[in-house]
């Protein structure tokens, strides 16, 4: 079967166990400790996880192209955006319940159609604005109880700078989404995804002279599976898009709080709060109906380029 050929349902199993993957690689890092410094723990991820697209890349006969490239000064600096918005995003996950990582995670997508509308100019209407918004209320209250941390423990409270933390995960998250959005115009998606592996690896290796520590035999065995895993979700969420669109597989991505409830709660102890989950059901209701707007948006603009090439 052609691999451009639509199969929703094959998009929606392979958008799934990106999900479950990413799931296992967040839990296997948080497992390995919260010592690890989140430099380290990015170089590991990244380098581990070129592994598995090398070889996939090699076994497709398309390492060679996936290594040409128009605009290296733009995989660049999403390379560098992207480093550092992973570094803080695996600072959250180590010091967070792993659900409310998970949840706080989801503002990233919120977050980035205000980015696209400030510099790709992207026009948002009334009702994504007003989803936007709700979510982020739903990000607050979320985070509200975190934050109030401040007043006691400074800001040296672990779980309160988790939260920042993972907020910075977001904006910087969006800022790399949107110079992805810009590079999609002229690069391969296998171009893309090495040469984010390849700096942040780079970059990360950078991290070195501030403090690495010594991991031991299962730390290290940790930090690699959990490579691997990134690597092999990162193959498997893009293949989802070549059999379904976006708005189809995308409400998907929430089967993670769901199972970041069990797996934090039966591995980690995590026992969510109400108001951990009410946050999250706002989140997830802003993120949904962004997604259902956005698939009514690209109908409308199939229409009405049907109808122009009609009238030409």
């Amino acid at each position: 079967m052609d691999l451009h050929s639509p199969n929703p349902m094959k998009g929606i199993f392979l958008k799934v166990a990106s999900v479950v993957i990413f799931l296992c690689m967040s839990a296997l890092i948080k497992a390995a400790g919260k010592e690890i410094p989140a430099g380290q723990i990015t170089f590991l991820r990244s380098a581990f996880a070129m592994v598995p697209i090398l070889v996939f890349l090699g076994l497709k006969g398309q390492l060679r192209d996936a290594f040409r490239t128009n605009d290296i000064f733009g995989h660049f600096k999403r390379g560098f955006i992207g480093i550092l918005s992973m570094g803080f995003g695996f600072y959250g996950l180590i010091h967070l319940p792993l659900p409310e990582s998970i949840a706080l995670g989801y503002a990233l997508p919120l977050i980035t159609v205000i980015v696209a509308a400030v510099v790709l100019k992207e026009r948002v209407g009334a009702y994504r604005w007003s989803a936007v918004l709700v979510g982020l209320v739903g990000v607050a209250v979320i985070s509200w109880p975190r934050l109030t941390l401040m007043r006691t423990g400074g800001l040296g409270s672990s779980e309160a700078m988790g939260v920042l933390a993972m907020l910075a995960f977001a904006v910087l998250g969006s800022c790399a989404m949107v110079l992805v959005r810009k590079l999609v115009q002229t690069e391969r998606t296998s171009t893309i995804v090495l040469y984010f592996s390849l700096f942040a690896s780079i970059f990360s290796l950078g991290t070195l002279p501030f403090g690495w520590i010594d991991l031991g035999w299962p730390g290290l065995l940790m930090m690699v599976l959990a490579g691997f895993c990134g690597g092999i979700a990162q193959l498997l969420l893009t293949s989802s898009y070549r059999y379904a669109d976006v708005s189809t597989i995308a409400p998907f991505e929430y089967t993670s709080i769901v199972l970041g409830l069990i797996v934090g709660y039966f591995l980690f102890d995590d026992v969510p709060t109400g108001t951990m989950l009410t946050g999250t059901a706002i989140v997830i209701s802003a993120g949904i109906f962004v997604i259902f707007r956005e698939h009514q948006l690209e109908l409308k603009r199939r229409a009405e380029l049907k109808h122009q090439m009609h009238q030409g």
